[in-house]
Formats: structure tokens, C-alpha cells, sequence
């Protein structure tokens, strides 16, 4: 019993190392070439961690509750350390698939309306406030013209990434 639960506690302390040590682990053998890709997808860290682990806990849970000896409580935690290594590389493998969403670019905000925060003065800057992916974002505008507080604006072209050039909307 002792074994089986020192199995499922070096298993989750292996898991704990991986995830605070990310990537540290695996670069240790690195530099050696006949290794190269052996810790990508089956047999990467936290796949190996869930396998021992559940061999370890499962083994022990058979152990405890059911008096079967040792031979029947290791192959129930090779089969319950399989399942959680198979389950672990599944969702590590669906985690790196995930695409991240695109970073909006200050092109995306042409077209868009907005009001005016802070005056602007014909030629000069003043502040705006228009909204890109339903988020609010306050940048610097200048226009030709004079634009008081309040004032609905047509954004025209990005000049920076925190800078716009607007139009009144004309009613």
C-alpha cells in the first residue's frame, strides 16, 4: 500500500514540477540529440505524471477496499494510469490547437463612430472614444476642423496605434 501510494505522490509532484517549471524539465536532456522530440505528445511530463499517479492512487484504492493482493491492484492502476495518460495528452494536445483570438489593428477602427471626450481644435488633438470588439477605447483625434465635447465622430484613418484621424457626423 505504501509503494502504491508513494507512486501516486511522486506522480503529482512530477505534475506540480512540470507546471511551475514549464519546459525546464524537458530541456535538461536537450542536448542530447538520440532524445529529440521523445517528451512531445505520449510520453511528455504530464502525460508520464498522470500515468504514475493514477497507477499509484488506483493501485492503493484497489488495495485498501477490496483485500485483492498486489498482482489484481497493479494491473487496475496500469489500466486507471493509462486512461489518465491518455486523457492528459488529449487535452494538452486540444489546449495547443486553441487559436488565439486576432489582435484587433488600429485599421480596424476606420469606419467606425465614436464621441468626442476631450475638444479638438481644427488642426489639433483632442480625445475620442469609439468602440472596437464592443470594447471601449479612448485615443487621441485630430481633425481638420473644430470639434466640440459630445460630438458624434466619423473615424477617417489611423494615424498610430493610440491616434485617429475623425470627422464630425454631420446631422
Amino acid at each position: 500500500m505504501a509503494l502504491f501510494l508513494g507512486l501516486g505522490i511522486a506522480g503529482i509532484v512530477l505534475l506540480l514540477l512540470t507546471l511551475v517549471f514549464d519546459g525546464v524539465l524537458e530541456g535538461l536532456f536537450g542536448g542530447t540529440s538520440f532524445l529529440d522530440g521523445l517528451f512531445d505528445g505520449l510520453l511528455s511530463l504530464p502525460v508520464i505524471a498522470g500515468f504514475v499517479s493514477m497507477l499509484g492512487f488506483g493501485g492503493a484504492l484497489v488495495l485498501g477496499t477490496t483485500g485483492l493482493g498486489a498482482g489484481p491492484a497493479t494491473a487496475v492502476g496500469i489500466g486507471a494510469g493509462a486512461g489518465a495518460g491518455w486523457l492528459t495528452w488529449r487535452f494538452s494536445r486540444a489546449l495547443m490547437r486553441d487559436e488565439p483570438s486576432a489582435t484587433p489593428r488600429g485599421t480596424d477602427l476606420v469606419g467606425s463612430s465614436g464621441s468626442v471626450v476631450t475638444p479638438i481644435p481644427a488642426e489639433g488633438y483632442g480625445e475620442v472614444l469609439v468602440y472596437l470588439a464592443g470594447q471601449p477605447v479612448k485615443l487621441a483625434a485630430k481633425s481638420p476642423e473644430p470639434v466640440a465635447r459630445g460630438a458624434e465622430i466619423w473615424v477617417e484613418e489611423s494615424l498610430s496605434p493610440t491616434s485617429v484621424a475623425v470627422r464630425p457626423v454631420q446631422r
